[in-house]
């Protein structure tokens, strides 16, 4: 079993600047997060966005990383880390981009599998949309990880608030350079969480 994904080159002759991969959320798919990347003008990136691994239960195209109905909670989980660990390890060698010039990005489920696998690999930097941490996805003596930015909803209705303030009190109590922005928005990726996740990127890759 390996992820499927969908890669956007650049959009201009020279190497690219950096990598960025993109981690949909539950339900969504990478074609869902390929509609954003106009809006996120980043020509000199190239982009890779993978499939998660599993159907989602309510939809024949919805993708999920676990599941998350109450009666399997966390299902999956284990092996999605693993795929996704394998699948970022195996990046460089197929586009040539070292993982010190990556970005690990994700939305809700996304988010949460973006701090579980990218906490523990050395990439550029990580973002968090909407996003929360597993139970145990990173332990008290965790070092070395990547800058970390956090962008989250006040008024969200899945993932609540309080889930960023706790992911980043979690990543700054293991001295992680954290920038945290919340917006007056519910569970969804406006516009100015984009041009917020485009100055992080262009900053921490330069």
């Amino acid at each position: 079993m390996s992820l499927q994904a969908i890669t956007v080159k650049k959009e201009t002759s020279q190497p690219p600047a950096g990598l960025i991969v993109t981690l949909h959320g539950w339900g969504a798919n990478a074609e869902d997060v390929a509609s954003l990347l106009p809006l996120l003008n980043l020509p000199d990136y190239q982009f890779v966005l993978p499939n998660a691994p599993y159907p989602y239960p309510y939809s024949p195209v919805g993708r999920a990383w676990y599941d998350l109905r109450v009666e399997n909670m966390y299902q999956g989980l284990a092996e999605s880390r693993q795929l996704l660990t394998d699948f970022l390890q195996s990046l460089e060698s197929t586009t040539g981009i070292p993982l010190s010039r990556t970005i690990l990005s994700g939305f809700s489920q996304g988010g949460a599998m973006t701090l579980d696998v990218g906490s523990k690999l050395p990439l550029a930097g990580l973002v968090v949309m909407s996003g929360y941490l597993h139970p145990d996805a990173v332990t008290a003596d965790q070092k070395g990880i990547s800058p970390t930015l956090i962008c989250h909803g006040r008024y969200d209705e899945v993932v609540p608030l309080q889930a960023a303030f706790k992911a980043r009190e979690t990543l700054k109590s293991l001295k992680v350079a954290v920038e945290y922005h919340e917006f007056d928005m519910g569970h969804e990726i406006n516009p100015q969480t984009l041009e917020v996740l485009r100055n992080f990127v262009v900053n921490t890759i330069a």
